[in-house]
């Protein structure tokens, strides 16, 4: 019971935000009493929680099997950015945005997870490009994968970025067009133009 009640809960987070379900909600949702909830979840605080750290393993499984399969770095990220753009679907509701404003500490534990998780695979990633020569072999690789991963936190920012000019896939899509120029070699870029002008048309 208590994978499924974390399983609707994440559905209904994802789709209409941290905020705005209720206990209630999920407990319809699921046809059971409120009391089931709370014999797994003292409060919805604990729920938040628990479902956020379930969702951030789920995604970090489907990276992990995009790494294992991807072709080269550079369709590598563009695919990652794909399977995470659909796997948190809504992006009206702003999941990480609520998570940040209404449960800080829950964001900030996740924003670490977030860090240690991508900082590993994005340098092996960005080795992976030098060493096929994708990647220009003078870059610091620690730092630009440090680099990516604050620019990617920063798009999410919607002080900066509001979602009445920005969509996230617009984000998404122009940051990692813009991280790849900055390091591809001769090489990389001619994969890279490929590959766009193949995905817009």
């Amino acid at each position: 019971m208590r994978e499924k009640i974390i399983h609707k809960a994440a559905e209904l987070f994802l789709t209409l935000g941290f905020k705005s379900v209720t206990m209630d909600d999920i407990s319809n949702d699921l046809g059971i009493s409120k009391k089931t909830i709370y014999v797994h979840f003292e409060n919805k605080t604990k729920l938040v929680e628990a479902v956020t750290f379930s969702i951030f393993d789920t995604v970090c499984e489907g990276i992990d099997c995009i790494c294992n399969a991807s072709i080269n770095p550079i369709e590598e990220l563009y695919e990652i950015k794909m399977y995470v753009m659909n796997y948190l679907k809504n992006e009206k509701t702003s999941p990480q945005f609520q998570l940040k404003k209404y449960y800080p500490q829950i964001y900030q534990r996740l924003h670490i997870k977030q860090f240690e998780k991508m900082h590993v695979s994005v340098k092996d990633s960005i080795q992976k490009g030098v060493d096929t020569n994708l990647f220009r072999s003078n870059i610091d690789v620690d730092f630009i994968s440090r680099m990516y991963f604050n620019g990617m936190s920063g798009i999410k920012d919607e002080n900066i970025f509001p979602k009445e000019l920005f969509t996230m896939d617009y984000l998404m899509e122009s940051y990692l067009e813009y991280h790849l120029r900055a390091i591809c070699t001769e090489k990389g870029l001619q994969i890279l133009n490929k590959f766009i002008k193949l995905n817009q048309s």
